[in-house]
């Protein structure tokens, strides 16, 4: 892989994610360049459909071309599983991880097709319909993960789904009067109904009381997730399960912060402080090892499956 590859995928991570960066850094070297190749991937298709720079100045917008740049990443995405030279570095790198890990073709085009929801400026009606929207957007890039870290089995890719919608369903929390300012609300029509919000209103300042009670809601629904994506550590490389942990306990404390701030949640975005993260990364280790001793436990049947 040439130098500019490797320049852009660090700088992806580095700058798009510093969370991911961080956990990234634990995995083996082989793992870690791999996953960093994904990211950038994943990012860069994000920025393309939003009209960002590494996941950083979205706008509203006109968004009449986004059909015109998801049709552009769905073809690149085909030519290089075709095989056919990247020009691109996010593409040659996607290249060199579908090729090194063989990931299913599948994977990629059902994340693309979370974004033609946004561009589709798709209605969520119920919560199958968020949970859709997770799976395609996080659930997938968890399968894709996985298979970068060596993990094959049925099994272990449901609970790495797991953890991408956990991690889905914390974001849309976090971030739901940054989305709504700009046009996109995933939360359940069915849900704002409940409060007496209408969906062109759910960023009004008047609000947040009742939309705190659904970003609560949403915190809640993600935990069980997490509880089984924590299952899936046991069958990953000791590097990879630590990575992982960490990663977990990371973006789930993004979740407890924004059920605690409960109005005040969007006042300011929140985040993980430095403390916290290396608290994480202890703990990530701690969680990783026991992992190999905890008592297997089923998926539970009332959590949402993915398509097979």
């Amino acid at each position: 892989m040439n130098d500019r590859v490797i320049d852009h995928c660090t700088q992806a991570i580095n700058v798009g994610s510093k969370s991911f960066a961080a956990a990234a850094k634990l995995f083996d070297e082989r793992t870690r360049q791999s996953a960093v190749m994904l990211y950038a991937w994943c990012r860069h298709c994000d920025d393309v459909i939003d009209g960002q720079t590494l996941g950083h100045g979205q706008l509203a917008g006109d968004r009449s071309t986004g059909e015109a740049r998801l049709a552009e990443l769905v073809d690149l995405t085909e030519r290089a599983y075709a095989g056919e030279p990247m020009v691109d570095p996010a593409f040659a790198a996607f290249q060199q991880v579908i090729q090194r890990h063989r990931i299913p073709k599948a994977h990629p085009l059902e994340h693309l097709a979370g974004f033609r929801m946004d561009v589709q400026d798709y209605r969520y009606q119920t919560l199958d319909d968020t949970l859709l929207y997770c799976y395609r957007v996080a659930g997938v890039v968890g399968l894709m993960m996985a298979r970068v870290m060596g993990a094959e089995a049925e099994p272990t890719l449901d609970r790495a789904c797991d953890l991408g919608l956990a991690f889905q369903l914390t974001n849309i929390a976090r971030d739901i009067v940054e989305d709504a300012e700009i046009g996109r609300v995933y939360l359940p029509a069915e849900w704002l109904a409940e409060v007496g919000i209408a969906e062109d209103e759910v960023a009004l300042p008047q609000h947040r009381a009742a939309l705190a009670t659904l970003a609560a809601r949403l915190v809640d629904l993600a935990e069980p997730y997490y509880q089984s994506a924590s299952q899936g550590l046991r069958d990953l490389p000791r590097r990879s399960a630590w990575s992982i942990a960490t990663a977990h306990g990371v973006y789930r404390q993004i979740g407890v912060e924004v059920k605690a701030r409960g109005a005040a949640a969007w006042d300011a975005r929140v985040s993980t402080s430095k403390g916290q993260k290396l608290q994480f990364l202890l703990g990530g280790g701690v969680l990783a090892l026991a992992s190999r001793q905890m008592p297997f436990r089923p998926r539970p049947d009332g959590l949402w499956r993915r398509p097979r």
